[in-house]
């Protein structure tokens, strides 16, 4: 996973070369300090040499501007390096995420993905950013310090860096359980933001059944779980931080009473004591980056981590030899297909055979949960079937490339999604090459070209989020549409206007009965006067095909379909 996430500095290494060559710098400038104070204090203040003392200390003063000057660099190309970094993984999250079937968006809720894109990444950037500069600077620090304390007095020095390995040896025992504490506060900082977005997606009809209560029940819970969280991950937080503040005193106290020996008895000078003091504290600037970096790398990989999982998940990939589907003229057929949704024991289709001709129109029936739905979303292969075969045009839809089977077949769902923006947004989402003539003309199609034009900012009026500013029969007008302007050979009506009233479907109907003109049609439908005319009525329940024909051959035979059309028309 390291050398994964290390592939992500390639694209940027330059900036980041600099940024590390800075760090450089500036981490080696800091060794200057104390050997000049101490050179100070053991020559040039005995000497009364002012010449001398006012020299260094002008060459310190240039060495911070240079220091400053470099700090500026590392601080702005660093975090350059890791926006960068984190709009490369949003960019590839987002393409992988396009890319994922239906399964996938059926398993996890849209709240905890947008949990991963937004806080995660963020939290990767810091890490991509922070985590090579302070392990290098703090190597460096340590490393320099190590030398020039060596060159005063090995003794001093080993004694001091012999408390480093249970440094080392604390945070690296408290590291597991950080990393767990922290996985966990993720999972719950997901389960909220899947929460708020599920309560404000649906705030209408919490208001509509006055249900603040129950809302606020479900969000206090994944609150609960979230402090929970993260008092689990403070808490092992606070043991790391206050273990290695007590280690960290402890080395000051050792100092102070191993250097004021070697003093007493003559092993270092004053100024070489005052020097080791100074580095000691400087000593201790490179520990608490590491300790630093050790969270930051928790809650960083954590993040890369789930942003792994993500990308390791399956995309719908084309079969190895597949074809682009040309000239389609939209016979179907259904060889003996079974289906099972992903995780659910229950066949949803067993062994179904079903062939639709070219240019009919067949109409699906039947009580719900019979595969009505399930059926019209295998065709363009939104999910795999277990078994059988589909063909399209006596091809094994499973040969062909899925950007061109979807290409030949429109749909239009009973719950619209329109995107946020303009109406000539929406309609020209069809077709993304589509001119403003065409843009119009499949408007004026759909039968809702002059409401468009009753707007004071026509084609260019906002719509709002989802369309919240339409009507319902306004919202499936523009996506019929969008369907105009697609122009495919295959259509596939999902309950179109099942949710409409009765004057408003018949509104939308005929802009329906235009679409379907010269196309393979599909049809599901509960109301059964809106599929009268359809070539073929297909009956379809939980045990598969049970009746099919016209409407009047079905309305003779008295079966199943008879008695939902009765039972709907009694009255």
């Amino acid at each position: 996973m390291l050398k994964r996430f290390i592939s992500y500095y390639r694209p940027h290494w330059k900036m980041f070369a600099i940024d590390m060559c800075c760090a450089f710098v500036i981490s080696a400038a800091d060794l200057f300090y104390p050997v000049v104070s101490g050179n100070i204090i053991d020559e040039y203040i005995p000497q009364k040499n002012l010449r001398m003392l006012l020299i260094w200390c002008a060459l310190l003063l240039g060495i911070y501007i240079l220091r400053s000057a470099l700090n500026y660099v590392v601080q702005y190309f660093g975090h350059m390096v890791g926006v960068r970094m984190q709009a490369d993984m949003r960019r590839d999250l987002f393409s992988h995420l396009q890319s994922l079937p239906f399964s996938y968006f059926d398993k996890n809720k849209t709240g905890a993905i947008m949990s991963r894109i937004v806080n995660d990444l963020m939290e990767i950037s810091e890490l991509a950013h922070h985590g090579p500069e302070d392990v290098f600077i703090s190597i460096v620090t340590l490393a320099g310090s190590f030398v020039l304390m060596c060159m005063r007095n090995i003794p001093l020095t080993l004694i001091i860096f012999a408390f480093i390995p249970f440094l080392v040896f604390f945070a690296m025992r408290k590291r597991i359980k950080m990393n767990n504490a922290f996985a966990r506060r993720r999972e719950e900082v997901a389960g909220i933001n899947a929460t708020v977005e599920n309560s404000i997606s649906g705030i209408r009809v919490a208001k509509a059944f006055q249900n603040l209560d129950n809302e606020l029940e479900k969000f206090a819970c994944s609150n609960n779980s979230f402090v929970d969280a993260c008092r689990q991950s403070y808490r092992a937080m606070a043991e790391f931080f206050s273990g290695m503040d007590l280690l960290s005193n402890l080395i000051m106290v050792v100092v102070l009473l191993s250097g004021g020996l070697f003093a007493i008895y003559g092993q270092i000078t004053p100024g070489q004591f005052a020097s080791y003091i100074v580095f000691v504290s400087m000593f201790f600037n490179p520990i608490k980056r590491l300790i630093q970096f050790v969270e930051q790398y928790q809650t960083g990989m954590t993040g890369f981590k789930r942003f792994c999982e993500i990308m390791d998940e399956h995309p719908e990939d084309d079969d190895p030899g597949a074809v682009e589907a040309r000239d389609v003229r939209g016979n179907i057929r259904f060889q003996d297909v079974t289906f099972t949704y992903e995780g659910d024991k229950n066949q949803i289709l067993h062994h179904l055979s079903l062939d639709i001709r070219e240019g009919d129109t067949v109409a699906l029936v039947g009580p719900s949960g019979g595969g009505k739905t399930t059926l019209c979303h295998l065709i363009p292969r939104f999910y795999e079937i277990n078994s059988g075969a589909i063909t399209l045009d006596g091809v094994d839809i499973r040969h062909l490339k899925r950007a061109s089977l979807r290409a030949a077949i429109g749909i239009v769902q009973q719950e619209v999604f329109l995107f946020t923006g303009t109406i000539r947004d929406n309609i020209g989402y069809g077709r993304s090459d589509a001119g403003e003539s065409e843009i119009v003309e499949a408007a004026k199609r759909a039968n809702i070209h002059d409401y468009i034009l009753s707007l004071p900012e026509g084609y260019d009026t906002y719509i709002g989020e989802h369309g919240l500013k339409l009507s319902g029969g306004q919202k499936q007008r523009i996506s019929i549409a969008r369907v105009f302007l697609k122009n495919p050979p295959i259509l596939i009506l999902d309950e179109a206007t099942s949710a409409l009233d009765n004057v408003t479907e018949q509104m939308i109907q005929s802009a329906l009965d235009e679409l379907c003109r010269g196309r393979t049609t599909i049809v599901v439908a509960h109301r059964l006067s809106t599929i009268k005319n359809a070539d073929r009525i297909v009956v379809l329940t939980d045990e598969g095909i049970k009746e099919q024909g016209t409407h009047d051959e079905l309305l003779e035979r008295g079966g199943i379909y008879a008695g939902l059309y009765r039972s709907q028309f009694r009255a």
